[in-house]
């Protein structure tokens, strides 16, 4: 399949996770993804979750949540769509197959916006966390769930020797923290860093908040002191 990521290979690859992908990742992300829909809660307002897959999160958002999911892969949605229905979650706005790099929606149209182990999955991450940032409103968050790469030392060496495998898996093993400070640094939407802290499994995992300031109100103050170190 090559190990370039693209919407192509993207989609292929999450069509054949799809049957069993609670299986291998339910328990394992379980705590992160919790935490994602704590923190999107606190905001509270219309939630857009980015990468639903199949929607293995939605039981956790409460009745007062509206939440609207999109996934690449209509096969994950497939699943997300009968967990939906067999819950009777009626708080799910709708469930559309979108690519995060070409978000439909108008400006300004979600209080929050998730993404659990999605930015390293994409073939332009940057262009996602900007679409993440337009359709946002302001005073708004973005939270992430999100593999941090090394900064240095043996496992640095060995996530890009073991890129072209995780590739060909559907994410990046690779992806440091740099990527996320350069965005923020060139963000037209004057985005700001909230949090940043280590999630289970293993640490390697971080939950991230983005804020976007409100028109006419000074930043709010993070309810967390950001850790800027390496996990």
């Amino acid at each position: 399949m090559g190990t370039t990521l693209n919407q192509a290979k993207v989609r292929k690859i999450y069509q054949q996770w799809a049957p069993f992908y609670d299986l291998v990742f339910g328990t394992i992300f379980e705590e992160g993804r919790r935490e994602v829909v704590r923190a999107a809660e606190w905001v509270g307002g219309r939630i857009l979750e980015v990468g639903v897959g199949t929607g293995i999160s939605l039981p956790y958002y409460s009745s007062a949540s509206r939440v609207f999911g999109i996934d690449l892969s209509g096969e994950m949605l497939n699943k997300a769509r009968k967990r939906v229905d067999s819950l009777k979650l009626s708080n799910v706005e709708d469930l559309q197959q979108m690519d995060a790099e070409e978000l439909p929606f108008p400006d300004s149209s979600f209080d929050v916006v998730t993404a659990q182990c999605v930015v390293n999955t994409t073939p332009h991450p940057e262009k996602a966390l900007d679409q993440f940032a337009r359709v946002l409103k302001p005073g708004g968050e973005i939270i992430l769930l999100n593999r941090i790469g090394a900064e240095g030392g043996p496992r640095l060496v060995f996530e890009r020797l073991f890129q072209p495998v995780t590739k060909r898996l559907g994410w990046r093993s690779d992806f440091p923290w740099e990527r996320f400070g350069e965005w923020l640094k060139s963000n037209p939407n004057q985005m700001r860093l909230l949090e940043r802290r280590p999630v289970p499994p293993f640490g390697h995992f971080s939950l991230i908040r983005f804020g976007k300031p409100s028109a006419s109100i000074s930043p709010a103050k993070p309810r967390h002191q950001t850790s800027n170190q390496s996990e």
